[in-house]
Parts: structure tokens; sequence; C-alpha cells
């Protein structure tokens, strides 16, 4: 298709000019047409973009919710494992608060994800260390005990009896059996004592060692308590 510059209307003839005129509306139409197709390829391409930006908006949308219930399991979660972590350590674990402490990202923290380290945690927490077995040093701690209990409850007994004597009275009467209480309550303080330690230790008081602290206490006490008696006069 040729092009009509104003020059040509000087150089070219009538019929010329004519030709070419009329050929006007075949290129306005041509033009028309293309600017037609164009808007319409680009209004398709639009809408294409428009419903793939919408599309994403969505997914982005459920993937927030996803991350949100995500977050609330693991805040839940944590939590729990931070108050059985306080309930188990006690007084050690509060000094870093009751309530959860704020989250820290991980150095390294790879492909693992909240689960992973939480899962870790857990087995941490509930992780209970075997009971050592008694040493034998242990053992010596528990006799010691165990004669420490019976020379309380000897003298004790001995003090509350002379004190009973001395008041006169009912309490001179009821003496002899507060004294009798005293001596046999010591020992088994004494085997109070001996858990705590084992407690302390990590160790289990076993059926085995009570027998050895009680049976020496009261084996003590009346070793001492007949040597005593034994020694007054008449």
């Amino acid at each position: 298709m040729s092009e009509l510059e104003p020059a040509d209307f000087e150089r070219a003839d009538y019929r010329t000019v004519l030709r070419r005129l009329t050929t006007l509306d075949e290129r306005a139409a041509t033009l028309r047409e293309e600017a037609h197709r164009w808007h319409a390829e680009r209004r398709v391409a639009a809408d294409t973009a428009v419903r793939e930006a919408a599309a994403r908006l969505e997914d982005a949308e459920l993937a927030v919710r996803r991350a949100r219930r995500d977050l609330e399991h693991v805040d839940a979660r944590a939590a729990g494992l931070w108050s059985e972590f306080v309930h188990r350590i006690g007084p050690a674990a509060e000094r870093f608060g009751r309530t959860l402490p704020p989250a820290s990202i991980p150095r390294q923290r790879g492909d693992r994800d909240a689960a992973d380290y939480l899962d870790e945690v857990e087995s941490r927490v509930k992780y209970t260390p075997p009971a050592r077995p008694i040493t034998f040093g242990t053992k010596l701690v528990f006799v010691l005990l165990g004669l420490a209990g019976g020379l309380l409850g000897v003298t004790g007994n001995l003090l509350v009896t002379r004190t009973g004597e001395a008041a006169g009275g009912e309490w001179q009467q009821a003496a002899p059996v507060v004294a009798l209480l005293v001596l046999l309550c010591c020992p088994v303080l004494a085997v109070v004592t001996a858990k705590l330690i084992a407690d302390r230790r990590g160790t289990s008081l076993d059926t085995a060692a009570v027998v050895t602290v009680l049976g020496t206490g009261l084996l003590t006490a009346g070793l001492l308590f007949s040597a005593v008696r034994f020694a007054q006069p008449g």
C-alpha cells in the first residue's frame, strides 16, 4: 500500500491522486481491524493475568491461614513443654521466667522445622536418668545414719524420762510413753534422712537400704538403752 504525502499532489496527476485516495478506506479498515485485534489480545492477556493473580492471592491467603494454625499449634506445644520443664526442674528453671520465653532462631537450622525441635525438646524434658546403684560409700552413710538415729533416740529417751521424773505429776506418768516414742521415732527419722540423701544423689532407696538404716538404728537404740538400764543402780 502506497503512502500519500502532500508532495505527491504536486507531482502526481489527477488519476494517480484519485487512485491513492480510494485506497484510504481500505487502509483505515485494515488498521481498524489490527487495532481491534491488538485490543482483544491485550484484553485476553490482561484477563489471564488477573485470573492468575487472583489464584496466587487465594493460594497465599490459604498459606497464611495454614501458617497461623501451625504457629498456634507450635506455641501451644512449646508452652506445654515449658510448663512441664519448670514443673520437673523446679525453682532452678524459674530464673528464665514462669511463662514461655520468646522464641529464638537456631544458628544451624538446616532442613529441620519447628516440629523437629519440639520433638527434641520433648525427649529431653521427659528423659529420666537411670537411678545410680547404691555404692559402698552410700551404704556406709546409711549405717552411720542408723547409728546416729539410735544414739539420738536413746538420748531423747533419757532426757524425756529424767524430765518427767523431775517434773512429777501427770508428766511423770506420761513420760515413759513419750520416751518410748522418742526412742522409736529417731530411727524412723534416720530412714527419712536416708531417703532425702538418696534422692539428692539420684539413687533409689530400696528395701535393703531401708532395712539397713532402720535395723541399725533400732539395734543401736536397743543396745544403748539396755546398757543404760543395766548401768543404772537398782
